[in-house]
């Protein structure tokens, strides 16, 4: 039986964060400390088939295609390799929805890939990101698991449903109507509904992808935003619209104005929980994602 190892992929975030005082859980800098220096001080891991990576080193408000591309194809890289069980990786949490979505999305994995993160830098007094690291590596290494996962706080999230729903709780994320895949309790996996499935979509081999913008739909709203972006080449626009996917009447001729120019126009709503239901005389098509997935769905179908 070959020995089944765990490898860790560091893309940086507050997870790998260090402050000037240990007290200081705001005014820190992401991304300053290597995966490998990471790993290397939880004791727990020791001794586990772990290897580690450092694909980037970014705060992920940051977050780039290129290394969205590399991230992947490190991914499919490590997964084809049958000593490996799964696959972690280290984010961070404002756009770990969108990197997660995305991997799930081009290479829907039959084996695990987990993301996980942190709220606290590694310097603060209790820094979150080493159990969160644990916890990855128990979903990652688990029978069963598949799929792109976000775990943090020991909740197990969905790929395509997670979202960051606050600025500094150390569990910020909440996976709307789905709930949570499940929890890791005391080192042991409570799954409470199914694995992320799905086809892989082409991965784009180009960093410069189809330009898609996000705009949103609210009072006092105007279609000038919309007709810059058509003007600018635009490729795609997703409308972050109200409601049951509703859009304010002085940006919808903008909008339908840019669909008949040939941008792909798609509304999603503004809403944490729900779906939009399409209703009779609805003009422009809409999707059940949140914009920001929307938005990277949108890019692969253009791309």
């Amino acid at each position: 039986m070959v020995p089944q190892k765990i490898v860790v992929l560091g893309t940086g975030g507050t997870l790998a964060g260090t402050a000037a005082t240990p007290g200081d859980n705001i005014g820190y800098t992401a991304a300053q400390v290597g995966i490998a220096q990471l790993l290397a001080g939880i004791a727990s891991l020791k001794g586990l088939p772990i290897e580690s990576e450092q694909v980037a080193q970014v705060d992920s408000k940051d977050m780039t295609f290129a290394i969205w591309r590399n991230l992947a194809s490190r991914c499919a890289h490590w997964l084809a390799q049958g000593d490996v069980a799964g696959i972690v990786v280290t984010h961070g949490t404002d756009t770990i929805e969108e990197t997660s979505f995305f991997l799930q999305e081009v290479l829907a994995p039959q084996k695990p890939i987990v993301l996980t993160c942190a709220m606290r830098p590694s310097t603060a007094i209790s820094p979150d990101g080493p159990q969160n690291i644990v916890d990855a590596v128990t979903v990652a290494s688990s029978h069963g698991a598949r799929g792109v996962t976000v775990v943090c706080a020991g909740v197990i999230h969905d790929a395509r449903a997670v979202a960051k729903v606050h600025h500094c709780r150390l569990d910020p994320f909440a996976s709307g109507d789905a709930g949570p895949i499940g929890y890791v309790e005391d080192g042991k996996l409570r799954v409470v509904r199914d694995w992320p499935t799905g086809h892989a979509m082409k991965l784009p081999q180009s960093d410069s992808w189809p330009r898609v913008e996000i705009v949103f739909s609210f009072a006092g709203a105007s279609g000038d935003t919309v007709k810059s972006l058509t003007e600018q080449g635009a490729k795609g626009i997703v409308v972050a619209a109200t409601g049951n996917g509703s859009v304010h009447r002085e940006l919808m001729p903008a909008l339908l104005d840019a669909q008949l120019r040939g941008v792909k126009v798609l509304r999603a709503s503004r809403c944490a929980q729900g779906g939009i239901i399409a209703k009779p005389g609805d003009e422009l098509p809409h999707t059940q994602l949140s914009p920001v997935k929307a938005r990277i769905r949108l890019m692969l179908e253009l791309a």
